[in-house]
């Protein structure tokens, strides 16, 4: 084994070699064994590009050696999700029936990410379509949690979260419209951000509901540190990132770091009343605010408005073809088990999904029966209700936001910790608290905070399946990664990840923190 430069952050790694007192290709050396250790047992990885990272990493030394440096992750190794194309490969997104179909070019933050001098290490793993909270397909098999090899490190990028828990990747890009890169980075310990949507680009990502616009999609940072995520915005030109995609405006980078905390004002929740949150989760919550309240941050109670009908907007739009999309997707190829889950409920006719919701009801599973109403086909002119509906809620949010005075907010990126493999099934509605923010656009990232204590893993009198679903969750939890979740308003990001910032400063050195690498 060469030296350990897998176990330390892409900061450090990109100050090694701006000293000269590490080569590109010793650091890609270092993370490709890491790989070859630890990808048999994670399945992290869909593709590891090892020739081809060595040869771009020597260059990367000599252009160095000249004085060309491109940027601060010029020769630092990175890993990116399937669905991200690349150039003369499949972006199969755990379909079979895609395997065949080759990008005729990068993804445009591919593009970047080797304008910027990054080392592309390989691509890695996602739930089938992209649509649920695990990172499992019949293509690439199902991975695991560096933490516990019983757990999913979440979804859909769930793969990039355990390559960079594990430490096969310093630095990595996921994709997230319903909590895909938030809820991954909770599970696994490590940090994620969504930012704003359009704020990274977008062309050259596929997409699991192509076409589907009133939920959108965003790509963004997953890394073991604050700091480490911003080190790809700050690599990012806005100019360039705009030209390769008009749609994202040509903003500048503002520094987190000159950002002060003194004044800010953040709304705290713990329960989003859609679905409650684990003893552990709201711990973890309750000790992020205390830690800003010390930095001279204002708290304030806080409760998304109309939480659940907002959620019933989620499910409705990405649900109105009635699965069709999904099924042409897939066609009479091998569907993973946990997507079968999915499709189901929402293939179902009208008058049998209304009726299976009474019956839910009466018999005391409201959640269930709420969410077989809300799923399911409609008209093009109930979509286009529900983009108006949807239109508006952001305001909705923006004024309840304004009349708190609040700069930001604080809550549970989930209802749980990670789930057991499989254990998506029938358990999307854990997902709400990320969702919310997809609804709405507005930036928000998960930073790591503790791990789960033997005496938090269960629930007092769980009420319905969904809840005795939770517990049993919580009961094979201990010991698992928990972090929380900050969002900002749109285009705030430098707020959000200065706090973010703070909650990671204040808890690092707590007896709980969950570090990474954890698998040997």
């Amino acid at each position: 084994m060469t030296h350990p430069f897998y176990q330390l952050p892409a900061t450090r790694l990109s100050q090694l070699l701006a000293q000269g007192e590490a080569t590109s290709v010793e650091i890609v050396t270092s993370h490709l064994e890491r790989i070859a250790l630890m990808n048999r047992r994670l399945r992290a990885f869909t593709a590891v590009f090892r020739e081809r990272a060595l040869t771009d990493a020597a260059r990367a030394d000599e252009e160095r050696r000249k004085g060309q440096v491109r940027g601060p992750l010029h020769g630092i190794p990175v890993s990116i999700k399937e669905c991200i194309d690349l150039e003369g490969l499949p972006t199969t997104i755990g379909v079979a029936a895609r395997a065949g179909t080759r990008a005729s070019a990068d993804g445009a933050i591919a593009k970047l990410l080797r304008s910027a001098g990054a080392i592309i290490l390989g691509r890695t793993n996602l739930s089938q379509v992209m649509l649920f909270h695990e990172s499992s397909n019949p293509l690439f098999g199902q991975t695991a949690n560096p933490f516990s090899l019983a757990h999913t490190p979440g979804g859909s990028s769930g793969g990039e979260a355990a390559a960079i828990a594990a430490g096969m990747s310093p630095l990595g890009v996921g994709t997230d419209i319903g909590g895909s890169i938030r809820v991954p980075a909770h599970f696994t310990g490590i940090v994620g951000i969504k930012p704003t949507l359009d704020r990274l680009p977008m062309r050259g990502i596929v997409a699991g509901l192509p076409g589907q616009e009133a939920i959108r999609s965003q790509c963004g940072p997953m890394a073991r540190t604050v700091a480490d995520a911003w080190l790809l915005f700050r690599a990012m030109d806005p100019v360039a990132m705009s030209q390769l995609d008009p749609r994202v405006p040509p903003l500048p980078w503002e520094d987190p770091t000159h950002k002060r905390l003194e004044g800010l004002r953040v709304g705290t929740y713990v329960d989003d009343g859609v679905m409650s949150s684990s003893r552990a989760v709201r711990r973890a919550v309750d000790r992020a605010a205390e830690i800003l309240a010390a930095r001279g941050v204002t708290l304030v109670p806080f409760m998304p408005p109309e939480c659940t009908r907002a959620l019933a907007s989620f499910f409705s739009a990405v649900s109105s073809d009635g699965g069709e999309t999904v099924e042409a997707t897939i066609g009479d190829g091998e569907v993973d088990p946990v997507l079968r889950s999915l499709r189901r409920p929402v293939a179902l006719p009208d008058t049998v999904r209304r009726v299976g919701s009474h019956l839910l009801e009466l018999i005391g599973e409201d959640r269930a029966g709420w969410m077989l109403k809300v799923l399911g086909g409609r008209s093009v002119a109930e979509f286009w209700r529900l983009t108006n509906e949807i239109r508006a809620y952001r305001f909705t949010m923006l004024e309840a936001m304004s009349t708190a005075k609040v700069d930001a907010l604080l809550s549970p990126p989930f209802a749980t910790p990670a789930l057991p493999h499989q254990g998506a099934k029938n358990f999307a509605l854990a997902g709400s608290y990320a969702m919310l923010w997809n609804l709405v656009q507005f930036p928000a990232g998960v930073v790591p905070v503790t791990r789960v204590r033997s005496d938090e893993a269960r629930r007092t009198s769980p009420s319905d399946m969904m809840e005795r679903h939770a517990d049993q969750v919580d009961r094979a939890s201990v010991g698992l990664p928990v972090g929380v979740q900050v969002i900002a308003r749109p285009w705030e990001e430098a707020t959000m990840a200065a706090l973010m910032a703070a909650i990671e400063e204040g808890v690092s050195k707590d007896p709980d923190f969950p570090r990474t690498p954890v698998a040997d």
